[in-house]
């Protein structure tokens, strides 16, 4: 009984990807009934080229998220398949945890040239380094900054002290 309502609550994309030979997890929908799927940051390039192809040719949002103090930090990108034939377009959103100590994954820039500006943001803001991102730096901050201000742990400074300011 228990395996019938696990098997019932797998989403369109998850099946489609299972049935593909892509490793993933199938997480509970979101309040808006998006399909979210947990991917290994090994496996996120190509599972994102899938669905690229599948049809997925919008990243309408690329984030990072802090879990907490001492906790995985995650990356999460929602993707929409935009079609001319479709009420409402086809959504899933991935995330990917990573360890707070190194956060490291690819980038998806390749796929979606929007990530460029949200890849640099998710680095700035919470330290999670796109490996094969043409222009990683920060974008938000000076480049000196110290630390990362949206991990919750973090320790504002007393002072900034801005230099050969114009």
């Amino acid at each position: 009984m228990a395996e019938e309502q696990a098997i019932a609550q797998v989403g369109k994309v998850s099946q489609w990807l299972t049935d593909n030979g892509f490793e993933h997890e199938s997480l509970e929908l979101d309040r808006n009934n998006v399909e979210i799927i947990k991917v290994e940051a090994d496996f996120l390039l190509p599972i994102c080229t899938a669905l690229y192809a599948y049809g997925f040719n919008y990243l309408q949002c690329q984030c990072g998220i802090d879990m907490g103090a001492g906790q995985d930090l995650v990356s999460m990108y929602h993707l929409i398949k935009v079609s001319d034939n479709a009420d409402r377009p086809e959504e899933v959103r991935i995330k990917v945890f990573l360890p707070r100590e190194n956060p490291r994954v690819a980038s998806v820039y390749w796929i979606w040239k929007t990530a460029d500006w949200q890849e640099r943001e998710s680095y700035d803001m919470y330290g999670i380094v796109y490996e094969g991102h043409p222009n990683l730096k920060r974008i938000l901050m000076p480049e000196d900054w110290v630390g990362y201000p949206l991990r919750k742990d973090y320790v504002s400074p007393d002072f900034y002290e801005l230099q050969d300011a114009y």
